[in-house]
């Protein structure tokens, strides 16, 4: 993991009106302790960063997306289905990770690692994921809540990590969502997914509408 400069993140006053101790990079990226139980249910995105081609613009145009996380009858192996929703259209894809030591692993046909962040909101998940395939790789940070929307702190200090990783500003989800049903059809998330990692043309048109995107709407 690449940091940046120890940045400054104030945290709110203490009850004797003194400022609370600034966290640096050290301690914004340093991963934590979650078990498999903790990582079960329904997990809404409330927004993120990433250089994997296309997620700019792709954040640009997905309306919603949550996950909901399952075990299987192998101990550390969860189960997960991922809806999304852009331009109001809904799909969905399934797959399964091994979940170990507070870390998500898939390991073919591409790598895949997450581990996870510090955050002040007792009901969020922040994620950091690094993703291998051939020659490439990407860096991804994102925030998960067991609800549609986060306060403006917990946002900042997503703001805080992404700076700490020298990652672009998060784009944040419109709060007024609206959720894709759970009775969707699915397709395997990790053969699709490879697919895109392995269609290098592909990659450089997404890269450069990400850059069309960032240019004209932010």
């Amino acid at each position: 993991m690449k940091s940046g400069g120890v940045v400054v993140l104030w945290l709110g006053l203490v009850s004797v009106g003194c400022a609370a101790p600034p966290m640096s990079c050290e301690t914004l990226l340093t991963p934590i302790n979650i078990s498999n139980e903790q990582m079960l249910g329904r997990w809404l995105y409330i927004g993120g960063s990433s250089d994997l081609p296309g997620s700019r613009s792709l954040g640009h145009l997905l309306n919603s997306i949550w996950l909901d996380i399952s075990a299987t009858s192998v101990s550390n192996v969860l189960a997960i289905f991922q809806t999304q929703r852009i331009y109001g259209e809904c799909s969905g894809i399934k797959y399964n990770v091994t979940m170990e030591n507070s870390t998500m692993l898939i390991e073919r046909p591409f790598y895949l690692k997450e581990v996870y962040l510090q955050t002040d909101c007792s009901d969020c998940l922040v994620v950091y994921e690094e993703v291998k395939s051939s020659q490439d790789s990407f860096r991804s940070l994102l925030l998960f809540s067991r609800h549609q929307s986060v306060s403006p702190a917990d946002v900042e200090m997503l703001k805080m990590q992404a700076k700490c990783l020298q990652m672009p500003s998060p784009l944040m989800m419109d709060t007024s969502y609206e959720v894709c049903p759970d009775n969707i059809a699915s397709t395997d998330g990790i053969a699709a997914f490879n697919s895109l990692l392995e269609a290098k043309m592909g990659q450089r048109v997404a890269t450069l509408l990400d850059k069309l995107f960032d240019l004209f709407i932010n």
